[in-house]
């Protein structure tokens, strides 16, 4: 998956696909004109490059992405915590908590994911 790996500015462009899409490439230079401030060559030559890695399809001038929000999010994430933690999501989550305190649903929520991701694992 390292293809996916994503720059700020690509990762921007994404979402605007992920919102919009399919969407018609005349529309999307439109769109990131507005939302990004960018120019039309700009906007071209992104849509070009990531068609290149696989993470979208530009066919008859419609725009479709291959590649997901949550595939991205993931494959982040586990860089993040490979790179910074030693791929500990404990050590993440006491990192994380010195400066953040969690509200009594977040923390319902967080035992309520580990939960299902337990039992999807047959723990």
């Amino acid at each position: 998956m390292s293809g996916y790996k994503l720059f700020e500015s690509e990762y921007k462009f994404m979402e605007v696909v992920w919102k919009h899409a399919p969407v018609n490439s005349t529309k999307l230079v439109l769109l990131c004109s507005e939302i990004l401030g960018w120019k039309k060559s700009t906007t071209y030559t992104v849509l070009r490059k990531l068609c290149e890695r696989g993470l979208l399809k530009n066919e008859n001038a419609t725009v479709k992405y291959l590649v997901g929000k949550e595939e991205i999010q993931i494959q982040e994430s586990k860089e993040l915590l490979e790179k910074s933690f030693e791929g500990s999501l404990p050590m993440f989550l006491a990192a994380f908590l010195k400066e953040e305190t969690l509200s009594e649903q977040e923390a319902m929520e967080l035992k309520r994911i580990i939960d299902e991701s337990r039992k999807e694992k047959g723990e």
